[in-house]
Formats: structure tokens, sequence, C-alpha cells
């Protein structure tokens, strides 16, 4: 089996203002959250993933789901997050998906 294959899935979930990027597996919950400010502006809030989780890189895997999200929705993004942030600063390619 392939690592894309085996990879599991990234779902976005909107409820209101809130939404989130998670990634749902048996040890528990990988999330990036949202606070949606406007139909053109998210605030990236946090990224979460259990102990038990980390070191498998799902929090990119979350973050690369966001800047799709963003690009294909035409959003910017506020990186209150600091993971998101600090990828932010590595990353000066995404530059026009950020904002703030």
């Amino acid at each position: 089996m392939s690592d894309a294959a085996a990879a599991p899935e990234v779902r976005k979930e909107v409820d209101g203002h809130k939404a989130r990027f998670v990634i749902a597996l048996p040890e528990g919950e990988a999330e990036l959250t949202l606070s949606i400010a406007s139909p053109t502006m998210v605030i990236a809030d946090h990224t979460g993933v259990p102990k038990a989780l980390e070191g498998r890189g799902l929090a990119r895997r979350l973050l690369d789901a966001l800047l799709a999200d963003a690009r294909a929705e035409g959003y910017k993004i506020v990186p209150l997050c600091p993971y998101v942030n600090a990828q932010r600063r590595r990353h000066p390619e995404w530059a026009d998906l950020f904002t703030g």
C-alpha cells in the first residue's frame, strides 16, 4: 500500500463562524481550527496534534489543506496560530494567501 493510500483523510468541517480541518485516527484527532471573519478572510486559531500522533506530519497536512482551500475559495488567512505563522515565515511563496 502506498503512503498516499494509507494517509488518513483531511476533512473540513464548518459550523457557523467556526471551522476546522481535521484528521481522525484511532489515537485521536489532529485539527487546525479557524474563525471565519468574513467570506474573504479566516483566522487560523490553533493547530493541535495529540502526543500519540506527533511526528507523523499531520500538522503540515492540515496546513496544506487550509492553503489549498484558501486558494480554491479565494480567501486570505490571518496566521494567529504559532505553527501556521512559523510555517508562513518559512515559505515566502505562500505570501499571497496571508494577511496581517
